[in-house]
C-alpha cells in the first residue's frame, strides 16, 4: 500500500504526520516526541483502573465482573491521559483471548468514529488508581489449596501450570464445581482423583469443592483432554497437585 514502515519512534518526527494511533506497544512515548505528534492510545481496561501491561489479565485475576476498553490521550505518564471515549464489556468467564478480541473491536469502532467526528476534549480519569504488573511465571501458577473460582481464572489469563508427580503439567481449560458426590477423589484438599465415570474427567479437590481438569497438556505432549491424560498417566487417585 505505498505506507513506509520503521522500528524508530523518532522517524517520526519529520514526517507530517497529523495522529499516532498506539496499541499494545509496551514502552513509553518519549516526551520529545509528544511534543511535535499527538498520540491518542487504545487501552483495554477502565481507566483509572489497571493502568499497564497486563489489564485484561489483571482484571479476570482480580474477579473483576466488567472491564472495557479507553480512547484516550498519550501523555509523558503510564497510562495517565484523559479519556475522549470508552466502552464496557462484562468479564464472566471469558478467557483472555475472549475478552481481547472483544475489547480490541469495540476500542476500533470507537477509534474509527472518532477519526470520522472528532475527539473532542479528554475528560480527566477519576477514581481509585490500580497498576496491572507484567505477569510472572508464578502468576500463573494455580494454587491446589485455593478457591476453584481462582483456579478457573488463572487458566483463563492462559499459560496457567502445575505440576503432578515432580511433573509440569498445563491447564488449558476447567470447570470448577462445589461438590464431588459423585466422585471417588480422596477428601483431602489439592489433591487430583477420577470420578466414577471416566469420561467426566479428573477432579482437582480445591478448598470450596472441585475443579474438573477438561483439557491438560503435560511436558513435551500436546493438548489433550483431561480423561486421556488421567487414563494414561498410571496415577493414583488421590495424588498431590503442586508436588
Amino acid at each position: 500500500m505505498g505506507i513506509a514502515v520503521s522500528h524508530q519512534p523518532d522517524d517520526l518526527l519529520d514526517s507530517g504526520i497529523d495522529l499516532g494511533v498506539v496499541v499494545a506497544y509496551g514502552r513509553l512515548i518519549r516526551p520529545h516526541l509528544l511534543a511535535v505528534v499527538p498520540f491518542v492510545n487504545l487501552h483495554v481496561s477502565l481507566l483509572p483502573r489497571w493502568r499497564g501491561a497486563a489489564p485484561i489479565e489483571r482484571a479476570i485475576l482480580a474477579g473483576d465482573e466488567r472491564t472495557g476498553v479507553c480512547l484516550m490521550a498519550i501523555e509523558e505518564g503510564l497510562d495517565t491521559g484523559g479519556v475522549y471515549a470508552s466502552a464496557e464489556a462484562r468479564i464472566d468467564r471469558k478467557t483472555v483471548q475472549e475478552l481481547r478480541s472483544e475489547l480490541i473491536g469495540a476500542g476500533t469502532r470507537l477509534l474509527l468514529d472518532a477519526l470520522a467526528g472528532g475527539f473532542g476534549e479528554p475528560v480527566p480519569q477519576v477514581g481509585p488508581v490500580t497498576h496491572a504488573e507484567k505477569l510472572t511465571i508464578e502468576d500463573r501458577r494455580i494454587d491446589p489449596f485455593g478457591p476453584g473460582v481462582q483456579v478457573d481464572r488463572v487458566v483463563r489469563i492462559g499459560g496457567a501450570w502445575t505440576t503432578v508427580n515432580g511433573h509440569r503439567l498445563k491447564l488449558h481449560e476447567v470447570e470448577p464445581l462445589r461438590a464431588a458426590s459423585s466422585a471417588s477423589v480422596a477428601p483431602e484438599r489439592g489433591r487430583v482423583g477420577r470420578l466414577e465415570q471416566d469420561d467426566d474427567g479428573p477432579m482437582l479437590v480445591v478448598a470450596d469443592g472441585v475443579v474438573r481438569l477438561v483439557m491438560v497438556q503435560p511436558a513435551g505432549r500436546a493438548v489433550m483432554s483431561g480423561s486421556d491424560w488421567w487414563r494414561g498417566s498410571g496415577l493414583a487417585s488421590g495424588t498431590p497437585v503442586g508436588q
